[in-house]
């Protein structure tokens, strides 16, 4: 499988040093007092304040999702979409469908959006509407790639929703740490260019 990949864009090591930094960042931005370590306290010191929910795009961003919320040092609850948009390409269908929808009411809640990669920006857009129809009171997005260059519909956040981002992507199809390629490379512990004869 290693020898299927050209070139490792993104080491594991990086990666694990870049989520610290991501989940720093959350924890502060969402949390409206100093963090304590008596999570006790924690809660019981603001009765108004709600855990966000921190939504998984299944399935290329379970990786992610998973280190990052270990690196959260607040409450969440965690759920999980699922979103057709690739099928067994390496190009968008730009026609995204949810196939899988959340468990948890996210109606007055702070939802955190984890993506693996955001290009297009179809997804994001329809999962944006999709959880702003369900009452959510402010949309933030966390992705673990942005590759601006390739954006075909701006999307709005929603309320005080801000955009997190790991590493900017340069023009090449990746995989690995959770991004696939017919379903396959997920487990990759870094991310990087898959070799085009692979996919020609």
């Amino acid at each position: 499988m290693e020898d299927h990949i050209e070139k490792i864009l993104f080491t594991e090591h990086q990666i694990s040093e870049r989520i610290t930094e991501l989940a720093s960042e959350i924890t502060l931005n969402f949390s409206p007092y100093t963090i304590t370590n008596n999570e006790e306290a924690l809660l019981s010191s603001n009765s108004s304040w709600t855990a966000p929910v921190v939504v998984g795009v299944a399935t290329g961003a379970f990786l992610f999702l998973a280190d990052l919320v270990r690196k959260i040092k607040l409450p969440i609850s965690v759920d999980f979409v699922r979103v057709e948009s690739y099928g067994s390409g390496t190009v968008s269908s730009g026609k995204p469908k949810i196939s899988c929808d959340l468990k948890i009411d996210v109606t007055g809640k702070h939802v955190i959006l984890v993506e693996d990669i955001v290009d297009t920006g179809n997804t994001l857009s329809c999962l944006i509407k999709h959880l702003k129809s369900k009452g959510a009171s402010s949309i933030s997005v966390c992705t673990l790639l942005d590759k601006p260059s390739k954006r075909k519909v701006n999307f709005e956040l929603v309320g005080e929703g801000k955009f997190y981002c790991g590493f900017e992507c340069p023009e090449y199809f990746v995989v690995g740490y959770g991004l696939d390629f017919a379903e396959l490379y997920r487990n990759l512990p870094y991310v990087g260019i898959l070799k085009p004869e692979m996919y020609s």
